[in-house]
């Protein structure tokens, strides 16, 4: 059944095999797989009025990806015409919404359907979810909405007293011209050292709060040549090669992550251009992270560096005490004057956005079950939650490579379940408590004496529990082997014989 002639069900309820939340890459690279296996009774929960996800959202000036372009894109439907090594905002959102186009997504997608809230009906065996469109009714339901979907600001005193603009930078306001302005911001994370280079020159002052010191190595961006466009497009084969390449070199980068004292040279190239650009010593040494190299999220930039060097920078290395009418006051008692406040304080992929209204067998929610540290069979699929998948779920970000690869291997798996609830006749399917307790107890044996739990920081990788909740600690490759294969066993069901879904 065509999600184009899916009709309303009990009260108006619509009714559909399969629903995804969200249309970024995961939401669209199911989808997808969905269509080339020729199953078309799911619909797509998009809260906003396109797709693209955080490539929609996040539209701040040099905002980009930060893995090659060739690398960061379905293995499916590579773009033989990025302009650059690492691909600009616009051209991956672009690209997005050609694959939803070019595979037949669009008649399958509820734009402005923002999902209240999902409850297991037990009875029915079906999930019930709530959105802002109405409700839909589904035998199972994908999460796609991703780790980066809904922006932190961070409660400060006097925030609402402040008279000036403020904005978080995954919604920034194109409205707002910076040009001669007094600008604060705070955080330097991974958008900030992309857009900071961007407004610096425009700003009379900038004043950057800066928590912890970021690790930043250059980026050696540079423009994709028309001659190499026209090759790829002629010969695929040579752009896959390209992307293999590239694959392997940041497979062989992640035995820095795993040997944290093998990060020294890294380190040093680091260092090496603090020393070139940072002349004043005192500026350097507040530049000058105090832990190990990728403890905290690795940043790439050519430029971030020499623009914080700017005269016009003032770097602050103390905590936020106060917003006033026109500016912010540290923890020194020095007020920073302020025209335009701009967040760059990133996410929280640790505490999902969805999980409090994320209901399973019982009536417990994923954030009542996780306490705090997110945990899932094959980072994919959660005890007590029938019929629920998480693309880029618990332990399935990566501090090395493209995370589309672990997209697509997720969705291996998906598939190869949904195979395997037809094959056995029943309505719902979950991981048992005890393969789930293995593959986590597996990814914590992965993960010790990595730099991510051993490199001496508090990071955003890390939840409540200090447990690090967030990464795969391995090689993608083994990742995507072991979600390529159904291990029945895990797997329990219940025995009620599920209606013919084609």
């Amino acid at each position: 059944m065509d999600s184009a002639t899916q009709g309303a069900g009990r009260n108006g309820e619509t009714g559909a095999r399969i629903a995804i939340v969200g249309s970024g890459f995961a939401g669209l690279g199911m989808a997808i797989r969905l269509k080339r296996a020729r199953i078309d009774d799911f619909v797509i929960l998009e809260r906003a009025s396109d797709v693209g996800g955080t490539w929609r959202d996040n539209s701040y000036p040099g905002c980009a990806c930060d893995v090659e372009s060739h690398l960061y894109s379905f293995s499916f439907a590579l773009n033989p015409d990025w302009s650059r090594r690492f691909a600009p905002q616009p051209e991956i959102q672009a690209y997005l919404q050609r694959c939803a186009e070019r595979y037949g997504i669009i008649p399958h997608i509820r734009f402005s359907h923002d999902v209240t809230g999902a409850r297991w009906d037990e009875a029915a065996h079906e999930w019930i979810v709530e959105t802002t469109g109405g409700t839909v009714r589904a035998s199972s339901l994908v999460l796609g909405n991703g780790p980066l979907s809904d922006p932190v600001i961070p409660d400060i005193p006097g925030l609402a007293a402040f008279e000036g603009e403020t904005f978080h930078s995954a919604a920034w306001r194109h409205d707002v011209d910076l040009t001669g302005r007094d600008v604060a911001v705070i955080g330097t994370g991974a958008s900030a050292i992309q857009f900071v280079p961007h407004i610096q020159p425009r700003v009379r002052q900038l004043h950057l709060f800066q928590r912890t010191a970021p690790w930043v190595i250059p980026r050696h961006d540079r423009p994709v040549g028309a001659g190499w466009r026209r090759v790829y497009r002629a010969i695929p084969l040579v752009q896959r090669l390209a992307r293999a390449l590239i694959y392997v070199r940041h497979e062989l980068f992640l035995i820095l992550f795993r040997h944290p004292r093998w990060m020294k040279r890294a380190e040093d190239v680091a260092r090496r251009g603090l020393r070139k650009w940072i002349r004043d010593p005192e500026r350097r040494a507040r530049m000058t992270p105090n832990y190990t190299m990728g403890c905290k999220r690795l940043l790439l930039s050519d430029d971030y560096v020499p623009a914080v060097a700017r005269p016009n920078v003032n770097v602050v290395t103390a905590a936020l005490r106060e917003v006033r009418a026109h500016g912010i006051v540290d923890a020194e008692g020095i007020e920073h004057r302020a025209d335009v406040i701009i967040f760059g304080t990133g996410f929280r992929p640790t505490d999902p956005p969805l999980a409090p209204c994320v209901h399973g067998r019982g009536g417990r929610t994923l954030a009542e079950v996780w306490q705090g540290s997110p945990q899932a069979y094959l980072g994919t699929m959660v005890a007590g939650f029938p019929n629920l998948f998480i693309l880029l779920g618990p332990n399935t970000g990566l501090g090395h490579s493209s995370v589309v690869f672990m997209i697509e291997a997720q969705i291996a798996q998906v598939m190869l379940v949904l195979r395997e609830l037809q094959r056995r006749g029943v309505p719902s399917i979950e991981p048992s408590e005890e393969a789930q307790a293995g593959f986590v107890a597996d990814v914590e044996r992965r993960m010790r004496d990595t730099v991510w739990v051993a490199g001496h920081c508090k990071s955003w990788y890390l939840d409540r529990t200090g447990r690090n909740s967030s990464l795969w600690p391995d090689f993608t490759w083994r990742f995507r082997r072991r979600l390529l294969r159904l291990v029945r066993g895990d797997y329990v069901s219940v025995t009620r014989a599920a209606p013919d879904v084609g």
